[in-house]
């Protein structure tokens, strides 16, 4: 394929791709994509399709794709990959943020926060001392397209730590509209969170701003860290490089940890989320709209601390 699908911004994002790669459509039967999360013991990626209430397993190996886990009224977003290789995720319809265990239980690490029931998480991380770190909007009680209308009982759409030891869930951040995506840099000293506001509000926010992490799980600071040029962002991860490829309307936006836009890789659909995967962490899995999408990349995936 050409260097159509690819936008040059600048000279480093050149040597992050291959421009001789095309872009995979391994899948196009959804209707909204979302939290691919990649597991190397299934040799698979996992994502959702939350209109339609289900999770989906492509093989590796085959290109077969099944249903992995559907009709439970869970209606699930981000997913991550815990250290022990257990898939945590969002979940819509049940307002909780769960678990998937080894031996194919369900645990449930957080469902409320201060006696009241969350929104709607959203999206998931893990930080190497084991706690969890996801965001709360209310996409999944809107209304029933995502998750099931319901009254917020929240005073707001925030950002929370699960205590890897405790359980005890923390707000740490409450000064974002619409909190989306989020990762750790690399030395996990600071935190990015996307702010989607301007998907719902009139407030318009359409960035990633950057958080200081403190040793005891606060964070400081927040300020913007990139502009969405077109659209919004929403998923995002980091690559060896501490480069953010992160979700937009017309693709995947490549930034360097400098803050500057460097690259592109075009998606004929919106994007809402990607994840690394394969043997060497190189192949880059997009959800987008109806779809799941691939490109093999000369660089990799950040590793797990």
């Amino acid at each position: 394929m050409s260097e159509s699908i690819y936008e040059i911004l600048d000279e480093r994002f050149r040597r992050s791709v291959k421009l001789t790669e095309k872009l995979d459509c391994l899948w196009s039967e959804g209707r909204w994509t979302e939290g691919p999360v990649y597991v190397p013991a299934y040799r698979s990626v996992i994502w959702s399709d939350i209109p339609n209430d289900r999770r989906l397993r492509w093989d590796e190996l085959t290109g077969a794709v099944g249903v992995f886990h559907g009709n439970a009224g869970t209606y699930t977003n981000g997913a991550t990959l815990d250290r022990q290789g257990r898939i945590v995720a969002c979940e819509h319809g049940t307002r909780r943020v769960v678990r998937w265990e080894h031996d194919g239980s369900c645990s449930v690490l957080a469902d409320r926060y201060d006696g009241k029931r969350l929104n709607s998480p959203n999206d998931v991380v893990e930080k190497s001392d084991g706690s969890i770190w996801f965001t709360d909007p209310a996409y999944g009680i809107e209304s029933d397209y995502e998750g099931f209308q319901a009254d917020a009982e929240q005073d707001g759409e925030h950002v929370y730590r699960i205590d890897a030891q405790s359980g005890e869930v923390v707000r740490v951040a409450d000064d974002l509209t619409c909190p989306n995506g989020l990762a750790f840099s690399l030395d996990e000293r600071q935190l990015y969170i996307a702010d989607s506001g301007g998907t719902r509000y009139a407030s318009g926010e359409h960035h990633i701003r950057v958080f200081d992490v403190s040793e005891d799980g606060r964070l400081a600071g927040g300020r913007v860290f990139a502009l969405c040029s077109n659209g919004f962002f929403d998923g995002f991860r980091l690559d060896t490089k501490g480069r953010i490829w992160t979700s937009a309307g017309d693709g995947v936006h490549c930034y360097d940890p400098d803050g500057s836009l460097i690259g592109k890789i075009l998606v004929p659909e919106r994007v809402s989320n990607l994840c690394f995967g394969g043997l060497k962490r190189n192949r880059l899995f997009i959800t987008a709209s109806a779809s799941l999408y691939s490109v093999l990349l000369p660089t990799s995936g950040a590793k797990l601390l």
